[in-house]
């Protein structure tokens, strides 16, 4: 996919396609890249999709939280002009689609949440990677996906170093620790927004038991399997998510 980043005003982004807008919300360690393989899929069948950049290490410290990032995706959304999105979101972004969705349910037309937070968060805040150990960091990186030579070296040394920069560690825990404050089980039952979840069959980070919850939670869910996959299902199994969520949009018309 060729890209060029937008830069408007406070908000940067790609952008690919004509049509109903599907936005995509990275997660914690996630790059715009991961969702390559989603965007040259779904830019020529009648969608727009958009992947801004969030403000996890920009904001300021009190605004480094879940609902502060919901809030940014909701201002992006307006001053984009669309009237109503697909939000897409793997794991911390899915988590804020999930946020969005409790505060700004009529600008969503659909939601999509592969390796989702906001239940389960044990992945975020109980070992943050240890700084300066290279092999460590590798090893976690790994553990993200079922087949661990996706984790590239240009992966790993992307995650080793924000976590050797003192500031985006900080600003990692302020968000794991709002990810935890900000749990959704409570708030699942009363989002009618329609929901897919496709789910990795051996993601280790928030595990099958997880996507079992979101879907007996979310009153308008439909849960879909990879097999062989870890957290990153659009990453690591690109056409078979891209399959799942265009039958999916098919059948909800969206």
């Amino acid at each position: 996919m060729e890209r060029t980043l937008k830069v408007e005003g406070k908000y940067r982004y790609y952008e690919i396609g004509e049509g109903t807008p599907i936005v995509i919300l990275h997660g914690l360690m996630g790059g715009l890249s991961n969702f390559d393989g989603v965007a040259d899929y779904f830019n020529n069948k009648g969608y727009k999709i958009i992947i801004p950049e969030l403000p996890l290490y920009t904001n300021s410290l009190l605004k480094t939280n879940v609902k502060a990032f919901a809030r940014f995706v909701k201002d992006f959304i307006v001053f984009k002009g669309f009237d109503k999105v697909i939000l897409l979101g793997n794991s911390l972004g899915g988590h804020i689609a999930l946020y969005h969705a409790k505060m700004y349910p009529e600008l969503l037309k659909g939601m999509v949440l592969t390796g989702s937070s906001g239940l389960y968060e044990s992945a975020m805040g109980d070992s943050y990677p240890k700084r300066g150990d290279y092999e460590y960091i590798k090893k976690k990186a790994e553990d993200v996906f079922y087949d661990p030579s996706i984790a590239t070296k240009e992966l790993v040394d992307e995650v080793f170093a924000t976590v050797n920069d003192r500031i985006k560690v900080i600003k990692t825990i302020t968000i794991a620790k709002s990810a935890i404050r900000h749990n959704m089980a409570k708030d699942l039952p009363k989002i009618q927004t329609p929901t897919c979840l496709i789910w990795g069959k051996n993601d280790q980070v928030t595990p099958p038991e997880v996507a079992v919850e979101f879907d007996e939670l979310l009153p308008d869910s439909e849960l879909f399997w990879i097999d062989k996959c870890g957290h990153a299902a659009m990453m690591e199994r690109p056409n078979e998510f891209n399959e799942l969520l265009e039958a999916w949009l098919t059948k909800r018309n969206l």
